[in-house]
């Protein structure tokens, strides 16, 4: 799964198409996991190990859309549309460490997890680039589920990236090499706090889209700024201005919370605000918002105030660390 530093919302169509967008991310040590094992009867099972869910069906052309387990059916159908039969009946097992609406881009990361584990088994001619594609058009065109395109590819290629949305699905990955003392002393400045609640971000996502359809120029400059604050993050991660960052982090949050109604509430921004009081220079809020996970930068080792602070409310601390690679699969 990934963490977005700044830019977050530009990614999403239309604001991309029309304008560009630009996000930098970074994929941390949470995962989704997808496994293929073969069975001898022509079935599909899929299982949900971390949401006890299971469903099975006769193999068919297609899977029915219904509610259940739809991401893993979607690719099914998917890769059989694009791709003819499976070679066999399967069983399809998946778990995610963290849960759906998180903003961490959890969906996405599975769908890439479920995508993988078929290209491995069936051998399917597909790069990094086709797979993070191809995601994203199952999740967001077949299965209609509204969002942006960061976590596809974040997903996919790993590690901590610079990403450019352009019209015409074009999008540019571009890794950043970052000195490991820098990515050391983000990493240790950073305080993952899971609120406690997840949203449900199509929501959210439909809002700020129809902002930029019908020209709302307040919601359309906060994209613009949240644009430039992905440079702004850039140039202060290549060039060791870790100090910066916090103020970076706090210019994105004020300008985010612009972009639809929604992405912030009262609880979210009392929350924002004592972690400030209490030594954080910046944060935001992972993902569409409205709930799940936020971020805070915290210098100084003043994070151990922080969590103090924030121990009230109610949620949880993630430790994680940043990660280098991206989707991985093998056979045994």
């Amino acid at each position: 799964m990934r963490i977005g530093l700044a830019g977050g919302g530009t990614d999403v169509s239309p604001y991309c198409d029309i304008y560009g967008g630009a996000i930098l991310n970074a994929t941390i040590s949470l995962y989704a996991y997808a496994s293929i094992q073969t069975l001898d009867k022509p079935v599909a099972v899929i299982e949900a190990m971390d949401r006890n869910e299971k469903v099975e069906h006769e193999l068919a052309e297609t899977l029915p859309i219904d509610g259940n387990l739809d991401l893993a059916k979607g690719v099914y159908n998917h890769i059989v549309k694009v791709y003819g039969k499976v070679p066999s009946g399967f069983k399809l097992t998946t778990s995610v460490d963290a849960p759906a609406g998180s903003g961490l881009g959890s969906s996405s990361t599975l769908m890439v997890a479920i995508l993988g584990a078929f290209r491995e088994w069936m051998q399917l001619p597909l790069s990094e680039y086709d797979i993070a594609h191809m995601a994203y058009q199952i999740e967001r065109v077949e299965l209609k589920m509204a969002g942006g395109k960061q976590d596809q590819y974040a997903a996919t290629f790993g590690g901590v990236n610079f990403m450019e949305f352009y019209g015409d699905d074009t999008v540019v990955v571009n890794p950043l090499r970052i000195k490991d003392k820098y990515l050391y002393e983000l990493e240790n400045n950073l305080l993952l706090y899971f609120t406690a609640t997840s949203r449900l971000s199509s929501t959210i996502i439909e809002a700020q889209s129809k902002n930029v359809t019908d020209k709302n120029e307040k919601s359309i400059e906060a994209m613009h700024q949240l644009k430039e604050q992905a440079r702004m993050m850039k140039d202060a991660l290549l060039r060791g201005k870790v100090d910066e960052i916090g103020s970076i982090l706090d210019y994105g949050f004020r300008f985010k919370k612009q972009m639809a109604q929604g992405i912030s509430n009262t609880a979210m921004d009392e929350l924002y605000e004592t972690a400030l009081k209490a030594g954080a220079t910046g944060g935001k809020i992972s993902g569409a918002g409205g709930g799940g996970f936020m971020m805070f930068y915290c210098p100084g080792n003043n994070h151990y105030k922080v969590r103090e602070a924030l121990s009230s409310f109610g949620g949880d601390f993630n430790r994680f660390q940043f990660t280098e690679h991206g989707l991985s699969t093998w056979t045994i």
